[in-house]
């Protein structure tokens, strides 16, 4: 068996049986690299040229976590919870609950779509919105597993469709270079397009996974909640206009520098010197920060040391190679491969940017060999590479809901959102991407 599919397979297995998943990471780089012809001392060598290029990522995650405590010092994500929770304690009719409910996840899914163009901080808005409406969530005895099925689908859906922002880097960048630089005479009108129908699959997992599986009501403990918030602080006017400056100040310098580091940094500073946080203060926010943030820090720092061992392997390429041979003319089924084997690849690799390049240069002429159109590669290709990404245990599209949701340590990362995206959306994009791609281009 491909050494891709055993180091996936055992890293997935592990994090179900609820092992740690950096350890399942560092354990299922191991076998894949043994069972991929690398001998122990070069699987590690692997795993660790890998661990650096998730550094800057991990020192990005902890800053923005110490930016968000700051920010939460403000008073500032206490108004839009007030307002909540005002409305929630005058709830009359289950149709008020149900209004309220609602309202909460679009205000959730409109954030995170924004967050990938409008606004495009990815998932920086997670640990500042989301922890302060945990209680607001908890007496409407609001799932998190329908909050997090939101939160990734603004992330993965966005870029997967709308071509600005990250989606712009995904589309035009990314896939439409890839598609072109292999030989499909292919247009960026076409690639939304295209991208339409796989999407249109996650958007019914989202809306069955908020008005089916997790509809009914779910108990949260009320006491760690309230452990994580401070006495009542008064809103202070000036702390309100500070942290507006803060927010603005960090979003024009990391768009200007691409840098999540500076721009949290330059925020956290206008906090200090402005007094909302003292000085002698900051060690304790900066702990805080590594609290909140620092897990998903360490993790995409193992998830680059495991992917750096799969592809030293050389197995990616002996997966796709496989693929074509068993696909022979038979057009159905090698949708479907290719789409399977893209779920893999980036479930290990945990990025469907990263995916692309690997996989358009094989499955680009074996479309072509099949007389696939320009729409049906543009779809085969963008969902090959997205699907996984949600679903994925070291993705940020799962690990960012995650971060905001188990601060009182009530959300499982596998069971509460790992696998209510993985079943919502993986398999639609599956089910639509290969029906687009057969019947429809």
């Amino acid at each position: 068996m491909n050494s891709v599919i055993i180091a996936v397979s055992i890293m997935v297995l592990l994090t179900l049986v609820r092992v740690n998943i950096v350890i399942a990471l560092i354990v299922g780089a191991i076998i894949g690299g043994l069972t991929g012809g690398l001998s122990l001392n070069e699987t590690i060598e692997a795993f660790n040229g890998g661990l650096g290029n998730g550094a800057t990522i991990a020192l990005s995650y902890v800053m923005l976590g110490t930016f968000a405590v700051a920010i939460s010092k403000s008073g500032i994500t206490d108004l839009l919870s007030n307002m909540i929770i005002k409305k929630v304690n005058m709830q009359e009719s289950t149709f008020h609950v149900l209004y309220l409910k609602y309202l909460i996840l679009t205000l959730i899914l409109l954030a995170a779509i924004s967050s990938q163009n409008l606004v495009p901080v990815h998932i920086a808005f997670i640990p500042i919105l989301i922890p302060p409406l945990l209680h607001s969530m908890a007496k409407l005895e609001l799932d998190r597993r329908a909050v997090a099925c939101a939160i990734t689908f603004g992330l993965v859906a966005t870029y997967m469709f709308l071509p600005v922002g990250f989606g712009g880097i995904f589309l035009n960048e990314i896939l439409l270079k890839n598609l072109v630089e292999n030989g499909v005479k292919a247009s960026s009108e076409q690639l939304p397009i295209a991208m339409a129908i796989p999407v249109l699959g996650m958007f019914l997992g989202l809306l069955i996974a908020i008005f089916f599986t997790y509809r009914k009501k779910r108990h949260y403990d009320f006491k760690k909640i309230l452990e994580l918030e401070t006495k009542k602080k008064e809103i202070n006017p000036f702390f309100i206009f500070i942290a507006a400056l803060s927010v603005l100040t960090a979003l024009g310098l990391q768009l200007y520098t691409n840098s999540i580091i500076l721009g949290s940094l330059a925020g956290f500073l206008i906090f200090i010197l402005a007094g909302v946080v003292k000085a002698d203060q900051t060690q304790d926010f900066f702990t805080k920060g590594i609290k909140m943030m620092g897990m998903i820090g360490f993790i995409m720092i193992a998830a680059n040391g495991f992917a750096n061992v799969i592809n030293s392997t050389g197995s990616v390429q002996t997966l796709v190679s496989s693929v074509v041979e068993i696909i022979g003319d038979n057009r159905s089924l090698a949708v479907l491969l290719m789409l399977v084997v893209g779920l893999f690849i980036t479930m290990g690799i945990g990025s469907s940017f990263s995916t692309i390049p690997i996989i358009a240069t094989i499955y680009v002429p074996l479309c072509l060999q099949l007389n696939f159109s320009p729409m049906a590669i543009i779809c085969i290709v963008g969902t090959a590479a997205a699907l996984g990404d949600a679903g994925s245990p070291a993705s940020d599209s799962t690990l960012g809901p995650t971060s905001g949701l188990n601060v009182d340590g009530q959300h499982d990362h596998i069971w509460d959102t790992v696998v209510p995206t993985f079943l919502h959306y993986n398999i639609p994009l599956i089910f639509f991407g290969w029906f687009a791609a057969v019947y429809i281009f």
